[in-house]
């Protein structure tokens, strides 16, 4: 794979006073990541739109008798 200039470390970038896992504590404690499409990023732009769609989408399929509350793997 070609790298790109756009791949490269910049030289004026100074980690020297980083913390290493700063923020593992927090993420192992509930956060899940999920990566959208941009075409779906336009549409729900914030992590509360996703939400709010996806607990809309979730009560329609329990009163249909759709949901099941597993999770099913990709």
């Amino acid at each position: 794979m070609k790298e790109r200039e756009s791949d490269k470390m910049r030289p004026n970038y100074d980690f020297s006073a980083g913390i290493r896992g700063k923020y593992v504590q927090r993420l192992t404690k509930g956060a899940n990541v999920v990566v959208l499409d941009r075409d779906v990023a336009k549409i729900f732009p914030t992590s509360k739109a996703v939400n709010d769609a996806l607990r809309v989408l979730a009560a329609a399929g329990k009163r249909h008798g759709k949901a099941k509350g597993g999770r099913r793997s990709a």
